[in-house]
């Protein structure tokens, strides 16, 4: 298979396809990040309206991170199940639809309720469009490539920093979240212009004709395929490492977010910044984390 998906990646680049790919999972990451940040700034107009307190504010920190979980898990087996491409776009759809609805609660648990939902959709995104990006680029530049491609977050940072520091002071945190309803567009676009990866079609074409074969002779042996999780544990230097990755994703995720979902509200009411010098300020940040990215990527396949 490993094969298939390289000779598939030169391929695409000969056929430029993985341009367009590019800049579709480039969008999509980068509404993904926007979505992200959408909660932290409006995390103090949402204590002041529905009356929360601390651990309340900071636990829809959590339900988002833990539907972030969760959609990680399923994005990666509908990749394997549906296919990259669709799994890219039901995900947008999802989490889309799911943040708009935020701007119509109207107390607590109907806000952490549905911020789980989307943020089901947004663990799947930035899976799928992970997975879709490495199968149509060689392993030559992958990883610059994908380095670029995580840059899309931070991009979505900052786009989310200069819609909170228009929308919010004037039309409040509602519009704020009715806008995420834009990207349902470019799942629209995708669906018709980005071709799943001949990788994965491949496959599937294999795997149903071994399922034809076998309901014309059921008498003969089936092919068995091992399980992802059986091949992973089965291993020992597998397991360790993906146990090893685990931990430091977990302990990352609970710095980086536990931080930045905060960091906002903090300079706003603790640091007595207004929204302009906090917006630029944050700007700064996330442009240093685009660069920051772009270069790890290029270091690593150097």
């Amino acid at each position: 298979m490993s094969v298939n998906v390289s000779a598939a990646a030169d391929a695409s680049v000969k056929n430029n396809v993985w341009i367009l790919v590019f800049a579709f999972c480039f969008l999509g990451l980068l509404i993904d990040g926007a979505d992200l940040m959408l909660l932290s700034y409006s995390l103090t107009s949402l204590k002041a309206e529905f009356g929360l307190t601390n651990v309340q504010a900071g636990s829809l920190g959590s339900f988002t991170l833990a539907g972030m979980a969760l959609g990680g898990i399923y994005g990666g087996w509908a990749c394997d199940r549906f296919g990259r491409v669709k799994t890219v776009v039901w995900t947008i759809v999802l989490f889309s639809f799911g943040t708009a609805v935020l701007g119509m609660t109207q107390n607590y648990w109907q806000f952490a309720l549905f911020r789980f939902i989307s943020s089901l959709g947004l663990g799947a995104l930035y899976v799928a469009c992970n997975t879709l990006m490495a199968e149509y680029v060689p392993t030559k530049y992958r990883t610059t490539v994908l380095g670029t491609l995580q840059a899309g977050w931070s991009v979505g940072y900052i786009v989310a920093t200069l819609l909170a520091g228009w929308l919010l002071p004037i039309y409040g945190w509602r519009v704020l979240f009715y806008v995420a309803i834009v990207p349902v567009v470019l799942a629209i676009l995708m669906q018709r212009l980005v071709p799943e990866p001949a990788a994965w079609v491949k496959a599937k074409a294999e795997q149903a004709k071994e399922l034809a074969e076998g309901l014309k002779n059921p008498s003969a042996t089936p092919v068995k395929r091992e399980g992802a999780y059986k091949m992973i544990f089965g291993d020992p230097r597998a397991r360790s490492m993906f146990i090893f990755w685990c931990l430091t994703a977990g302990f990352l995720q609970f710095g980086y977010y536990g931080v930045n979902n905060w960091m906002p509200a903090y300079l706003q009411t603790e640091m007595g910044m207004d929204f302009k010098s906090m917006t630029a300020y944050l700007v700064g940040t996330y442009t240093a984390m685009i660069l920051g990215k772009v270069l790890a990527g290029v270091a690593a396949d150097k």
